[in-house]
């Protein structure tokens, strides 16, 4: 786990209040695809914060659909941190990498207009050695984000983690959620 530890860089999160919530986003990874009931990673991450982590996870969405969904989401939500995890589907389904990065700027820019801060979670590009797509990193250092850049893909390596070969189990979605909340402390926002 020491290796995902050092997977975090980016800036400092204002402390996040106790009646914070958290809006973790994305597709399948987020949903909890793999998991039993309740050992998803917003589940999990609800229980370490002690807030509410809202799950707006839905299996096999695209970054354009995300970013069409994240846009109404936000209409009526107002979340003080928002997790983006997104972008696998678009690997696997050989889209356009440029529209993928433009899609997640996107998503950024919807949340950084509205004061939310923004944790960005790299998601491996499709590969035969799984790596971490570069313009996850390339987006956290133009938006300023906070970025996991190895987070997910250590886990994805690590077959007592994985479900099936795209989807985290239990004991992934916890190392994932108590890497976020490491990333959290670390960032200053609990």
């Amino acid at each position: 786990m020491l290796l995902l530890l050092q997977s975090c860089t980016g800036p400092s999160i204002a402390v996040l209040s106790h009646n914070a919530q958290i809006l973790a986003f994305g597709d399948s990874l987020t949903y909890g695809k793999g998991s039993s009931e309740g050992g998803d990673y917003p589940a999990v991450l609800a229980e370490l914060t002690g807030l509410r982590v809202i799950n707006a996870g839905v299996s096999g969405e695209t970054t354009s659909q995300g970013l069409i969904r994240l846009a109404e989401l936000l209409v009526g939500e107002t979340p003080d941190l928002l997790i983006l995890l997104e972008g696998g589907n678009d690997f696997l389904r050989n889209h356009d990498i440029a529209k993928t990065k433009t899609n997640l700027a996107q998503m950024i820019e919807l949340a950084q207009v509205r004061s939310i801060a923004v944790v960005l979670i790299a998601v491996p590009q499709k590969s035969l050695f799984l790596s971490p797509a570069t313009l996850y990193s390339e987006l956290a250092e133009t938006y300023d984000v906070m970025l996991l850049e190895e987070a997910l893909t250590d886990l994805l390596k690590t077959r007592s983690m994985k479900s099936d070969t795209i989807h985290l189990n239990d004991a992934g979605y916890r190392a994932l959620a108590e890497t976020i909340y490491r990333g959290l402390e670390d960032a200053g926002a609990i």
